[in-house]
């Protein structure tokens, strides 16, 4: 294959709506934006949740209770198929490694194993939370599971 033998997918494409470009175009004149009024103008139209003057539903509904989302704890999760493929046999896994390995990013209270995939390798896992399923793997496959210190 070439460079220039390169194409998109079929479908993958549109044309350009050309507008503008005489009456028989079927998009000439007014673009498609009808006659006059707030939508036809450059920049035109509302903002989302503009009810035409009328108080918006989300001032109208009361606001009551609380809301934990800004205080809830950041759970990154690992199955064990990421560790299997991540780590030699043998290795120590714990938040340090975890992050030099590209699994964990970003802010994170804890660290949470899970079950998902197979593991073959005997790995030494200290991170916070191991799930039961992903216990039983990883003691299966003969590694071990320390308490995060």
């Amino acid at each position: 294959m070439k460079l220039h033998e390169l194409r998109p997918n079929k479908g993958a494409k549109h044309r350009v709506k050309r507008l503008g470009k005489g009456e028989s175009s079927g998009l000439g004149k007014t673009c498609g934006k009808g006659n006059k009024g707030q939508n036809a103008r450059s920049g035109g139209g509302t903002r989302p949740g503009f009810e035409g003057g009328q108080m918006p539903i989300h001032r109208r509904l009361p606001k009551r209770g609380f809301n934990n989302y800004e205080f809830r704890d950041q759970v990154a999760v690992v199955n064990v198929s990421h560790l299997d493929k991540a780590f030699e046999d043998g290795a120590i896994v714990n938040e340090d490694t975890l992050r030099l390995a590209g699994l964990v990013n970003g802010r994170c209270d804890a660290i949470k194993i899970l079950g998902q995939g197979e593991i073959s390798k005997k790995l030494t896992i200290a991170v916070g939370a191991v799930s039961a399923s992903a216990r039983e793997k990883i003691e299966k496959a003969g590694g071990s599971i320390e308490s995060a210190a």
